[in-house]
């Protein structure tokens, strides 16, 4: 993923690929001493509008360092925008909004689930989760190793409860 930077402190910009965290954080470590105007113009070319005209320099660093590691690694999983959007939705309506935790799971924890007939065991670990001997990094990917489909894994193994709004968000 390319991102925008600065060539050899010209106002010339160029995209430039982050091969190593190493040159990730000394992108994001060179905003502290960049001037107000490179700043600004970082701003322009990441977000591609104008700066805000009463934000802070402390406000901007920040802004600029968060949108440079979303380009370079990534942004928010969408469930989590699609959170935001929900939030946001209800906070300008004035409605409260209760936005239920997600249940966590202590290591040691066993889930089992029923799925065709057969009986599946799911061992929580401190490093991740453990399925027929296997480690896993979530309960999303054992699903799918269960039944071939994409799931939600809270939801496969019943820690999550279904939407009743109607809605299939």
């Amino acid at each position: 993923m390319c991102v925008t930077a600065r060539a050899g402190g010209g106002h010339h910009m160029k995209h430039k690929v982050f091969s190593t965290p190493s040159a990730l954080a000394h992108e994001i470590a060179a905003l502290q001493q960049a001037t107000p105007a490179d700043l600004k113009e970082r701003w322009r070319a990441l977000y591609c509008i104008e700066p805000p005209r009463r934000i802070s320099r402390d406000l901007l660093v920040r802004a600029l360092a968060y949108r440079i590691q979303e380009k370079a690694l990534g942004g928010l999983k969408p469930s989590k925008c699609r959170l935001l959007a929900k939030v946001a939705a209800a906070a300008s309506a004035h409605r409260p909004m209760r936005v239920a935790p997600q249940p966590t799971l202590k290591p040691g924890t066993v889930l089992l689930r029923e799925w065709h007939g057969t009986q599946h065991q799911v061992i929580v670990r401190e490093d991740g989760i453990v399925f027929r001997g296997k480690p896993y990094k979530s309960l999303s990917e054992v699903a799918y190793r269960i039944t071939g489909a994409k799931w939600s894994g809270p939801r496969f193994f019943a820690l999550q409860a279904k939407d009743r709004g109607g809605s299939n968000g």
